[in-house]
């Protein structure tokens, strides 16, 4: 007997239809799983290509007036300030505190805060990795405690206020995540908020 008069004979039977049915479930099954990597993995990777490669909104640049704006995007908590500011509990950091804290979530975007060119992007002293930016006239920014690994700029590039500098952390001599920010006119350390409030962008 062939095999189509055996599977015809099969279905005139409950228990033939029952192991058929089954059978072809199973096909199905089986089919399917093979599949399904093959169809999701190619839309997985487009949809994770394409949220990669999405613009940052306006709402994630920090605000500017003129050719200076904010070196962090929305709101932050306020640090030390400049000047005389012990950290209790922390006998590496220095009470006379020559910048000013910003805090953000660990990872958060720091900016460059003016137009200028970039002379330092690493290791740097005690502010771990970071980053500062020549912006003539003998005034420089001094972006501290950045990630590792987290800095987008180099020695020599180009910047502009918003330009993406790295990612806030806690490298060097620090204590949490935060940005140093620090300001200085002529080799002098100047304190950063009657600065930056000249410019038009006050710090808290």
């Amino acid at each position: 007997m062939g095999v189509p008069v055996i599977a015809a004979a099969a279905l005139n039977t409950r228990t033939g239809r029952k192991i058929l049915v089954g059978a072809l479930l199973v096909f199905l099954l089986g089919t399917g799983f093979i599949l399904l990597p093959l169809i999701a993995i190619p839309f997985a990777i487009s949809g994770a290509s394409a949220t990669a490669n999405q613009p940052v909104s306006d709402t994630e640049l920090p605000a500017v007036s003129g050719e200076w704006g904010y070196p962090l995007a929305g709101d932050y908590s306020k640090g030390r300030g400049f000047g005389y500011h012990p950290v209790e509990g922390c006998s590496y950091c220095k009470s006379d505190h020559r910048g000013y804290d910003m805090d953000q979530p660990c990872g958060a975007t720091v900016f460059a805060a003016g137009p200028g060119r970039v002379t330092v992007a690493g290791a740097y002293f005690d502010y771990g990795n970071a980053v500062v930016i020549d912006h003539g006239g003998g005034l420089i920014t001094i972006y501290g405690h950045m990630q590792w690994e987290s800095l987008r700029v180099g020695v020599g590039d180009e910047v502009s206020a918003g330009t993406p500098l790295g990612a806030e952390g806690s490298t060097g001599r620090s204590s949490g995540c935060h940005l140093h920010f620090e300001v200085r006119d002529s080799g002098v350390r100047i304190d950063p908020e009657p600065f930056m409030a000249n410019l038009g962008l006050p710090l808290k």
